[in-house]
């Protein structure tokens, strides 16, 4: 795991600027510091390593092919790349190998099937950087799912890249101007979604592609996908089928080999453990494989309802792993805040982010790299969207458009706080917690005419955010433009695909790699290998969804190594109370940056919305705090890199 920043441009190269952007992001990789610079091509490329495969300085980037041709900078993992390296001897298209490091089998790999038939090769998590300086081109590319980051794009007269925004910030032609329209964005999805960034002019490159820039960095090509999901999906879905043991026995073994691969490591290694299904499968599986105990963490909170350490410390004694714990107050979550500006460097909103961050500091105090449980919802129907939203959209759609919309002005204009009261009046078991934050969410999802705009409408947290945004224009999304992305059968497919595409690389993935990154610890995600990934789209929704219950086919492969017992629970959330930090401890730091005066003086946007969304939450008229978060991130991001 590394960072990688460059840029490329017409004006004599100042080394001493390659040296700041790589030094903005050294926390991606503290233990080797590396450098090139082609004077000719107005090309430098800065390098940090963390290293984690041969740990030896054969493993040095920028790493140059020995027929001085390619120039690598790589951050990530290729858990392939031995079997790329014996494919490589035998076609003719190996180096005389310096080292037994995954860049060095990359940059071979490269040189010898191009771009595009590498990483159609590779298993792993990546983004790279590579020079060809006879053709004269810079390749950037992103791995299948988006675990790992990549930010491009022009300014001045100036081509910038690299891990982090902030390593493109510390060049001096770089303009910190603000997107509007990705501003609009972030407010709907508490996150700025690729190919969007924060600032005008720079752009994420999307998952899965690669794109090529010549002329100096004048000439930007179209990004070019590589593995196309949307595609995927389609075609599984069609040809879905099977028995189910011989699904539980395919995706047993497809799951050990994930997870295997994923265990190599020269440095010490252990899993995240919340207790929760997706990361118990993976700590059972690695502890099925290993001979000594797998180290796993967890964090838990004093505050009822977010505390998940129980199931994770009951857990770890099953498989009597080599756990580590620890309770986390609400003062140390808080201490986090002032710290979040720096580790996510553009607006970030999911509030998760938070325990992600303790937990990745905690394994970081015993551990180099963590295995971590995400994707099992997204590939296998573990969300309640897909169970309950479906449910309720299964019944709404039969009502005609109509008379749906009739019954969506009705609620939106309901006397909330009347209802609530009234509501009392019945028994306990027929009231409706949260009634007047939920009849304008049921409002919103009625009016809708299809499954797409229902599923947006759920995910969404602010639904307009043209109306709170000042002087902005929404771009269109694959989630507002149905024409972007094809037809899956069912409503639940449509979901989790969407998801994939959107939820899972911008929000979970993002969150992953700027919180275990910040404290230099790698997060491997097994269960986002893309033959499992493949194989979860020929899985029928029969064998996903069963009993009214989501995950069917992993529960039944975790059961094999758990008993059933120890998991049966209602699903929990990684969340914060941040709902009631907000009308205490934190009253004052949120006060400051929603203060009236300077939301109007800063024009970004409506303070009247904003103070109203304010009131209503300390009065404990609504519960705004998720609408809250996403304007004080913003406001606080701003703060810190204005």
């Amino acid at each position: 795991m590394c960072g990688i920043a460059g840029f490329m441009g017409t004006n004599r190269i100042d080394v001493t600027v390659a040296e700041r952007m790589g030094q903005q992001i050294a926390h991606r990789g503290p233990d080797d510091v590396g450098l090139w610079v082609d004077e000719a091509a107005g090309l430098a490329i800065a390098h940090r390593r963390l290293s984690i495969l041969d740990l030896s300085p054969a493993g040095h980037q920028p790493m140059v092919s020995p027929c001085a041709r390619f120039v690598l900078s790589y951050n990530g993992e290729i858990y392939n790349h031995a079997e790329l390296r014996g494919t490589l001897e035998i076609e003719g298209g190996a180096f005389h190998w310096r080292g037994r490091s995954d860049t060095e089998t990359l940059l071979a790999a490269l040189r010898h099937w191009g771009v595009e038939g590498t990483l159609k090769r590779l298993n792993g998590m990546f983004a790279f950087a590579l020079w060809d300086a006879r053709e004269r081109v810079l390749y950037l590319a992103r791995d299948r799912m988006g675990e790992k980051p990549l930010y491009f794009g022009r300014t001045g007269r100036t081509f910038l890249f690299g891990s982090e925004l902030k390593a493109l910030a510390a060049h001096p032609d770089f303009q910190p101007t603000v997107d509007r329209n990705a501003l609009a964005l972030y407010m709907r999805h508490n996150c700025v979604p690729a190919p969007w960034s924060i600032y005008e002019g720079i752009r994420k490159l999307p998952s899965a592609h690669f794109v090529a820039v010549r002329d100096g960095g004048r000439e930007i090509g179209e990004p070019v996908c590589y593995w196309d999901l949307a595609q995927i999906a389609g075609d599984g879905v069609r040809t879905s089928g099977g028995e189910p043991q011989a699904l539980i026995e395919e995706l047993d073994a497809l799951l050990r080999d994930a997870i295997n691969r994923r265990m190599v490591a020269d440095v010490p290694l252990g899993a995240f453990l919340s207790g929760g299904y997706d990361s118990t499968t993976v700590v059972a599986l690695m502890q099925a494989q290993s001979t000594r105990p797998i180290k796993t963490f967890s964090i838990g909170f004093f505050e009822a309802g977010h505390d998940e350490a129980q199931h994770a410390r009951a857990v770890a004694a099953h498989l009597r792993t080599e756990h580590t714990e620890l309770m986390v107050t609400s003062s140390d979550a808080m201490a986090v805040i002032p710290k979040l500006p720096d580790i996510f460097d553009e607006p970030f909103a999911d509030s998760s982010q938070i325990p992600t961050y303790l937990v990745s500091q905690l394994a970081r105090q015993h551990v180099t790299v963590s295995l971590s449980g995400d994707g099992g919802d997204e590939l296998f129907c573990g969300y309640n969207r897909y169970l309950l939203g479906y449910r309720v959209w299964s019944k709404l759609r039969a009502l005609p458009v109509p008379l749906r919309r009739a019954m969506s002005w009705a609620l939106a204009h309901a006397p909330a706080q009347t209802l609530e009261s009234l509501q009392g009046l019945l028994p306990k078991h027929l009231q409706v917690s949260y009634l007047p934050d939920r009849l304008p969410k049921l409002a919103g999802v009625l009016g809708h005419r299809d499954g797409r705009g229902f599923y947006r409408e759920l995910v969404s947290h602010w639904n307009e955010p043209d109306r709170v945004v000042v002087d902005t224009c929404e771009p269109a999304t694959v989630l507002s433009a149905p024409d972007r992305l094809p037809l899956v059968a069912d409503l639940r497919n449509q979901m989790m695909l969407l998801d994939m595409l959107t939820y899972l690389p911008d929000d979970i993935l993002t969150k992953v790699d700027r919180a275990s990154m910040a404290v230099s610890l790698e997060a491997r995600v097994p269960i986002l290998d893309h033959r499992l990934v493949e194989f979860a789209w020929r899985v029928p929704l029969a064998f996903k969804v069963r009993d009214g219950q989501g995950k069917w086919l992993l529960r039944q492969v975790l059961y094999r190594y758990v008993p059933r017992e120890l998991m049966e629970r209602p699903k929990q959330g990684f969340g914060v109370p941040i709902e009631h930090w907000l009308c205490g401890p934190l009253r004052e730091w949120a006060e400051s940056l929603l203060d009236e005066k300077r939301l109007r003086e800063e024009g970004f946007f409506d303070p009247t919305t904003i103070r109203k969304h304010w009131a209503e939450h300390l009065g404990g008229r609504r519960r705004w705090h998720y609408h809250l978060w996403d304007v004080l991130m913003f406001q606080a991001w701003r703060e810190r890199w204005r």
